[in-house]
C-alpha cells in the first residue's frame, strides 16, 4: 500500500500573529512553524500502517524552501520520502490541484490529509482533492483501518459517530482520534539523523487558477475589562447579563 500524507506548514499556536501591508499579508518575522496538528495525527496513523502492514509513506507539502524543515521533521518521525511542490499556497483550490498532480504521478492507494489547517481553517483541500482525483472520501475521520483494498472509517457527526465501509483509493480528512495525542511520535536522534539522507524531491507547480483571494486580515477584538459585581447585588448582575452580555 502506498500512502501519501499531506503536510501543512503552520505557525505554532504560541506565536504572536501580526499582519503587514495594510493587513493584507501575514507577517512571518519571528514566527515558529510546526506540522499542522491534524496532519500530524494522520501522519502517525500512516506510520502505524507502515509498521504493521508494510506500507510506504510519502509526505508532501506545497510551499517554498522554508517548509523543508517541517518536511524533514515528518521524515524524522518515520516517513520514507518527501515531496515539496515549489509554490506559494495561495488558496485551497490551488493547493488541491498541486496535490492531485502529485497523487496522479505517484499512484497512491490512500491519501491522508488533516481535515483543516490550523492557520486558515478552510477545510476545503481534502474534499477538493478527492473530487479532482475521483477518489472515495471520508472527512472528520477519527478511526481508520485497511484490509487489502477495503477500508473502514469512523467519522464524527452531530451527536454521535458514523461508521463507513469503503474501498481504496481513498482520501481521508483526519483529526484527533485517528490516533490519540499520547500516540504522537517525537523524533529521536536516530530518526533525525536518518531524515537527513532520506529523499526530498522538489517539483514545480502545475498551472492552476486561484479561485479566491485574501483581501484583508483582521485580528479578534481585544477582550473587554472584567466587571466585578458584589455578591449581594444580584439585581445588577442580572441587568448586566441581560443587557450587556445578552446571555439571558
Amino acid at each position: 500500500m502506498k500512502i501519501l500524507v499531506c503536510i501543512s506548514h503552520v505557525p505554532d499556536t504560541t506565536s504572536k500573529i501580526n499582519f503587514v501591508n495594510g493587513d493584507t499579508e501575514f507577517d512571518t518575522n519571528g514566527v515558529q512553524y510546526v506540522i499542522n496538528p491534524n496532519d500530524e495525527f494522520g501522519l502517525t496513523r500512516a506510520i502505524w500502517f507502515q509498521e504493521q502492514q508494510g506500507a510506504k509513506v510519502t509526505v508532501v507539502n506545497v510551499g517554498g524552501p522554508d517548509t523543508e524543515a517541517t518536511l524533514r521533521k515528518a521524515l524524522a518521525i518515520g516517513a520514507d520520502d518527501a515531496i515539496r511542490v515549489n509554490a506559494t499556497p495561495t488558496d485551497g483550490f490551488f493547493v488541491a490541484k498541486q496535490l492531485a498532480e502529485v497523487a496522479k504521478n505517484g499512484g497512491y492507494d490512500l491519501i491522508i490529509c488533516g481535515k483543516e489547517s490550523l492557520d486558515y481553517n478552510g477545510g476545503m483541500v481534502p474534499g477538493m482533492l478527492a473530487g479532482l482525483l475521483n477518489y472515495n472520501f471520508v472527512n472528520s475521520c477519527t478511526e481508520l483501518t485497511v484490509d487489502g483494498s477495503a477500508a473502514k472509517a469512523s467519522r464524527e457527526i452531530d451527536g454521535g459517530k458514523e461508521v463507513i465501509a469503503t474501498a481504496l483509493p481513498l482520501v481521508v480528512g483526519g483529526q484527533k482520534g485517528i490516533v490519540e495525542e499520547k500516540d504522537l511520535r517525537i523524533p529521536n536522534m536516530r530518526g533525525i539523523m536518518t531524515a537527513r539522507t532520506k529523499p526530498l524531491a522538489v517539483v514545480e507547480a502545475t498551472g492552476a487558477d486561484n479561485k479566491t483571494k485574501a483581501v484583508k486580515f483582521e485580528k479578534p477584538a481585544p477582550k473587554s475589562a472584567v466587571k466585578m459585581v458584589s455578591p449581594d447585588n444580584l439585581d445588577e448582575l442580572i441587568n448586566l447579563l441581560h443587557n450587556e452580555a445578552k446571555v439571558i
